[in-house]
């Protein structure tokens, strides 16, 4: 695994974790959601780097 792998899965795992708590909230969308929401946000933000 490749530093910058790690540096990928260390967002996701930040934004997965904001995500699902700003979802707490929300009645119709729901932790697992947010979670994913947020992780794919890291995920897309990391692929648009060159080099990722």
């Amino acid at each position: 695994m490749t530093h910058e792998e790690k540096q990928v899965g260390k967002s996701m795992a930040k934004w997965g974790a904001l995500g699902a708590v700003i979802a707490l909230p929300v009645p119709f969308v729901g932790s697992l959601i947010g979670a994913a929401a947020g992780a794919g946000y890291a995920y897309y933000k990391a692929k648009k780097k060159p080099g990722v």
